[in-house]
């Protein structure tokens, strides 16, 4: 639905008392044919594409607390697809594609700002890894470039390129088509355009156990009562093992506390995104000014949501030698939020084999945000259609089994 100017200009002063719901609040049906449990990006997108691809399928989306309000809302919506392997490049790349009409196809801004990406290189083995890199990316038709040191100095001068600090800049890599979108843009726009093609979004429900019989799905229990259902698709990030373990399911992901913080606003000064594997930390400048900082995963397996004060303050540290204009720039918040990481630094979109119409949709690491349109619409498919999208095969969960990794750990590291 569009408005003219004059109509938010009424509905602002009226304290949009008229203003309709993004999406509506419904009474949840008894029955579902596809219920998403989780209702972050991923599992919003899930259901958007589920609804406008496969006409007259009964969706539901249960999330346990508010839409957006888990990881979707905790990260630093780093979006961009230079990944070294083709069956994560190929993904990633899918995903980039789907960001850079996701606005018009949504109808709703999700703000995303195509302001590139680089990732810098501080040793010898560091330059050789980036320029494998941007030569596979080249060769999977992803934009990429290997940029100097005196070039790096040029683009964004506020960076410390001299020798003097503890890891010199000896170059970078840069995707000019990545960027940066706004999460709660994506969730609500996901969320709004899911419910437009008749898809139920209800909140404050907790799962608490699956109905399996015979090892086939026949429905969710939850705190709101009991959904039947015969497909059940699960993307809940960092609490995937839990929710798994409800079906005797046991998967290969370690969750992990991931944190990042964000400054006081400021005028702009930085006009991409800058990622450094070695110091563990990257950095953006968002539209509205602050800066916004990410750290490395905490070594440690957790659910915290908090941050904590080594973790800031090694990544502060890290930006204030890369960086020497921040050192005065006084830090507004910072917060922890919870991802699964599999083993090879790939997600998990995949059936479950042991159940008949389970899947899970998880195992993003660091990756999520920036897969999330591509994520969607690969699970989408592979529950739509009852088998993994050609994309979403090599992520299968007999990866495991087979030792067919896609070993992604260079690329992905600590960058979001």
């Amino acid at each position: 639905m569009k408005y003219s100017w004059l109509e938010v200009f009424k509905a602002g002063f009226s304290g949009q008392k008229q203003w309709p719901a993004a999406w509506p609040e419904v009474s949840p049906k008894a029955a579902y044919d596809v219920v998403i449990v989780g209702g972050g990006g991923h599992g919003l997108a899930t259901a958007y594409y589920l609804a406008r691809d496969f006409p007259g399928t009964r969706v539901a989306v249960l999330e346990k607390g508010w839409i957006g309000g888990g990881n979707t809302g905790r990260n630093t919506t780093i979006v961009r697809s230079n990944y070294l392997w083709d069956e994560a490049t190929n993904l990633y790349e899918h995903s980039m594609k789907l960001w850079e009409g996701l606005s018009k196809d949504l109808n709703f801004n999700v703000m995303f700002s195509q302001r590139g990406v680089y990732n810098l290189g501080h040793t010898l083995q560091d330059m050789r890894d980036i320029e494998r890199r941007v030569n596979a990316n080249m060769l999977n038709g992803v934009d990429a470039e290997v940029v100097s040191v005196a070039e790096l100095k040029e683009r964004i001068p506020i960076l410390e390129t001299g020798k003097q600090v503890r890891y010199p800049v000896m170059g970078a890599s840069c995707q000019p088509r990545a960027g940066v979108a706004r999460h709660d843009a994506v969730a609500w726009g996901f969320a709004r355009a899911a419910a437009k093609h008749g898809v139920d979004i209800i909140q404050n429900c907790e799962v608490q156990a699956l109905d399996i019989e015979a090892g086939r799905m026949k429905g969710l229990q939850t705190s709101r009562g009991y959904f039947k259902a015969e497909r059940v698709g699960c993307v809940t990030a960092g609490h995937s093992s839990i929710l798994a373990a409800m079906a005797g399911i046991r998967l290969p992901v370690t969750s992990h506390p991931l944190q990042a913080f964000v400054s006081e606003p400021m005028k702009p000064v930085l006009h991409t995104v800058v990622m450094s594997n070695a110091v563990h930390g990257y950095v953006s400048q968002s539209d509205k000014g602050d800066l916004v900082i990410g750290a490395g995963l905490d070594p440690y397996s957790g659910y915290s949501q908090r941050g904590s004060p080594h973790v800031i303050d090694h990544c502060a540290s890290a930006m204030i030698e890369l960086f020497p204009i921040f050192s005065r720039v006084r830090l507004n918040r910072q917060w922890g939020g919870i991802v699964d990481v599999c083993p090879d630094a790939c997600p998990i979109i995949s059936p479950i084999p042991q159940v008949k119409g389970l899947y899970f949709n998880c195992g993003w690491g660091t990756g999520g945000f920036k897969a999330t349109p591509g994520s969607g619409h690969v699970f989408a498919h592979t529950i739509g259609q009852d088998q993994p999208h050609p994309l979403a095969a090599p992520f299968h969960i007999n990866r495991f089994v087979t030792g067919a990794l896609i070993d992604e750990h260079g690329a992905a590291a600590v960058a979001h």
